[in-house]
Order: C-alpha cells, then sequence, then structure tokens
C-alpha cells in the first residue's frame, strides 16, 4: 500500500505539472499567433485546467474502469463549487460578473441537466457523446465571437492571467511545453488511475466512490491552485469564471470525449444515476440563490459550502462502509441542515430584494 500510495501521489504531482506546462506552451504559443489574451484565457487556460480530468476519465474508460470516468466528472463539478468557491471565499468575499450570472452559470446548469436525461438510461452512447462534443465546440465558438465585443479593460484582467518570462518566448519552447505537458499529462494520469484502483480494492471501496473522492479532488489541483490565486490577487471574477468554465468543459468535453473513445459508449452506474448526478445537479442550482442576493458570494456562503462539501465526502465514505450511523446522518441532514440552508437563502434574498426596493 505504501508503494501505491507513492504512485498515487507522484500521479497527482505529474498531472499538475503537466496542466501547467501545457497551459503555459499552449497560451504562450496562442499569442504568439496574434490571439487575444481574452479569448486565451477562456479557451486555452479555462480549458487547461480541466486537462487532468480529460486525461484520467479517458485512460480510466480505455482500461476498463468506467466508474472512475464518471465519478471523476461528477466528483470534480462537485468540488470545483462546494470546496473550491467555498475556499476562495473565506479567502476574500467573490464579486461575480454580470456576465457569469446571466450566462455562463445557466448554460452550466443547462449541461449539468443534458447530462443527468443522458445517462438516466444507463449509458452515455456515442451519438449522445457526440453532441456533447458538438456542444463544446459551438460553446467556444460563440466566446470567441462574444470576445470581440469585450472592453479593454477585460482584456486587460486576462492579460494579467498569459504567463510571463523570457525563456519560453521562442515557439519551439512552447511548442515543446505543449508536447511535454501532454505526456506528463498521460503518465500522471496512468498512474493516478492504477493507484486509484489499488486502494478501492484493497478497501473494499467502488471504483465510483474513489472517483469522486480522491481523484476528483487530485484532478481539480489546477482550478484550486487557480482560483485560489485570483482570490489572493484580488481577481474574484476570474475565481468564480474558472470553476462555472471548468465545469461546462468537464460535461461536454471530458465526457463526451471519453464516450466516443470508450468501448460501446460510457455505462453510467445505477449509484451515479440515483444519487451523485442528482448532489451535482442540486450544487450546479445552488449558485443562483447565492448570487441573486447581491452578485456576490460571501464568506459565511463560502463557510456553508465547505460544510456541504465534508457532509456529501462524511456521506460518500459512510455508505461505502454500510455504517451504522449512516441512517442517523441522512436524516439530519435531510431533517434539520437542509430545511435551515433554504430557509437562510430565502430571508437573505427577500431581504435583498427589499433594500433594493427601498433605494428606488
Amino acid at each position: 500500500m505504501l508503494q501505491q500510495a507513492l504512485l498515487f501521489a507522484l500521479g497527482l504531482i505529474t498531472l499538475v505539472i503537466g496542466a501547467e506546462g501545457l497551459v503555459r506552451g499552449a497560451s504562450r504559443l496562442a499569442v504568439s499567433f496574434g490571439i487575444s489574451p481574452l479569448v486565451v484565457g477562456l479557451t486555452v487556460v479555462a480549458f487547461g485546467t480541466s486537462a487532468p480530468e480529460m486525461a484520467v476519465s479517458v485512460g480510466s474508460a480505455l482500461g476498463g474502469t468506467p466508474d472512475i470516468a464518471i465519478g471523476n466528472v461528477v466528483g470534480s463539478n462537485i468540488a470545483n463549487v462546494l470546496l473550491i468557491l467555498g475556499i476562495a471565499a473565506i479567502i476574500a468575499p467573490l464579486l461575480v460578473a454580470e456576465q457569469i450570472i446571466r450566462q455562463e452559470i445557466p448554460i452550466m446548469i443547462g449541461a449539468t441537466v443534458l447530462l443527468l436525461v443522458m445517462a438516466l438510461d444507463g449509458s452515455i452512447n456515442r451519438l449522445e457523446a457526440a453532441v456533447l462534443v458538438g456542444l463544446v465546440i459551438a460553446y467556444t465558438v460563440f466566446l470567441v465571437l462574444q470576445s470581440r465585443r469585450a472592453s479593454k479593460a477585460i482584456e486587460d484582467d486576462f492579460a494579467s492571467d498569459i504567463p510571463t518570462s523570457n525563456w519560453d518566448r521562442h515557439w519551439s519552447v512552447q511548442v515543446l511545453l505543449v508536447i511535454v505537458g501532454l505526456g506528463l499529462l498521460v503518465l500522471g494520469a496512468d498512474w493516478l488511475v492504477s493507484s486509484a484502483v489499488s486502494f478501492a480494492r484493497a478497501f473494499g471501496v467502488s471504483d465510483l466512490v474513489i472517483g469522486l473522492t480522491v481523484v476528483a479532488v487530485g484532478t481539480s489541483m489546477p482550478e484550486i491552485a487557480t482560483s485560489i490565486i485570483a482570490a489572493l490577487r484580488g481577481q474574484r471574477d476570474i475565481a468564480v469564471g474558472n470553476v462555472v468554465g471548468s465545469n461546462v468543459f468537464n460535461i461536454c468535453a471530458v465526457l463526451g470525449v471519453t464516450g466516443l473513445i470508450a468501448p460501446g459508449g460510457l455505462p453510467v452506474s445505477e449509484a451515479a444515476r440515483n444519487f451523485d448526478l442528482w448532489v451535482m445537479l442540486a450544487v450546479a442550482f445552488a449558485c443562483l440563490p447565492i448570487l441573486i442576493t447581491g452578485r456576490e458570494i460571501a464568506r459565511w456562503e463560502g463557510g456553508v459550502f465547505l460544510g456541504y462539501y465534508a457532509a456529501y465526502t462524511a456521506w460518500l465514505v459512510l455508505a461505502a462502509q454500510q455504517h451504522a450511523s449512516m441512517q442517523a446522518f441522512s436524516g439530519v441532514m435531510l431533517g434539520y441542515v437542509m430545511p435551515l440552508t433554504v430557509i437562510t437563502l430565502v430571508v437573505s434574498i427577500v431581504r435583498h430584494n427589499g433594500q433594493n426596493t427601498s433605494n428606488q
């Protein structure tokens, strides 16, 4: 087990380094060819942070462990909102751009609903996977066209996210970074998946639970780093945009490509269909009432997000072990915690609307 733990850690480190090399090389290469920093930020940088999810999910599907592929994406999307936005909001209250509220969050919710509908029959077949890939291509083209109307202030915000240094100015170095980054992603994904499968078998935990927890958080490391750094720098709208864009990419591109590559499509387990996919949908909808209250995710709301992520992880662990306290834990969550949260959010929305009415 020590050897598998070291292999898992090494795979995770390799994934993070590979993603960093890919994003740096691709973003600098794009700018070298005259593509605007805004377009690079909306596409290469945003999607590049999801490269570990892509590598792990494709590798899992080809390796005969599709539950890790599904669990990786579903778990990453849940962690992106509850864990990453929770941590970032505690560091600094997150201001949310109006475009993210009006456009990106509805797109994320729509993609989540579409995935749930596709998965209800127990698999994502190749036609459905092709639809997902087509949607992410259309979404990317739409963002590029929309970026042409962006203000200079927005361009400058995204320009600050593009790495600047002297050693990688030449295009040959940038191409090498892309190639090495892709290679490290493939290698790291292979190590991560093989060690995760070994853990699952050793502890009697399902591939789905491993994918939903350890693998999901591991492959979300680039998003965690990006959002925390953005929050510390005061670029708090970028922290939210990174999470929302990554969730859309995870569903449409990662599961789309994985479904096309996987032999016979991508099967979705009954456990994922009955619980985890619905949790992912609820988490996507959880962004709406919080943002309605004032285009900001406050520190206390970040704390609520973190608390829910801890509770979700605890439930997965208890369910995997068929622990005797699972029923009591579920009762507390459903009977007390969830209603209190809903009441708090409703009061916040009513208070916010009252303040707006009095100010008019």
